[in-house]
């Protein structure tokens, strides 16, 4: 079973740093591409999450949103089947949940965050304070 199980949310200063990680099982994180997601709370529950971050199953090609392009680094480490994001610079704008997904389009192309499966994690909370 594809299980994810994302961590390393937190309060934070605008302008700070944090590293969340996604743990996986069921699978293995080179497998597929991998995305990051957000959602912010605030936001009515019905809006879908943002799909922010992907990178390739082979070759490790990073995309990113503008957004947080130049703020936010995603890898993934292999030998512990983890994929991480780096969010440093943080703004007001990055408060939300986070979550992490496998993916289908193994090259991250066009609307990859609609090949993204799997029962999906609790997410990790990201909050970022003036």
């Amino acid at each position: 079973q594809v299980q994810v199980a994302e961590s390393g949310g937190g309060l934070v200063q605008a302008g700070g740093s944090l590293r969340l990680a996604c743990t996986a099982s069921g699978f293995r994180v080179d497998e597929y591409a991998m995305g990051w997601f957000r959602q912010n709370p605030r936001q009515s529950p019905g809006k879908e999450r943002e799909a922010i971050s992907c990178i390739t199953a082979t070759y490790d090609i990073e995309h990113y949103i503008d957004s947080v392009k130049g703020r936010f680094t995603i890898s993934r480490d292999r030998a512990n089947n983890t994929l991480y994001l780096q969010m440093n610079t943080l703004k007001l704008e990055d408060t939300a949940m986070y979550y992490c997904a496998p993916v289908r389009r193994l090259d991250c192309s066009g609307s990859w965050w609609d090949y993204s499966f799997g029962a999906g994690g609790q997410g990790t909370l990201v909050t970022v304070e003036s």
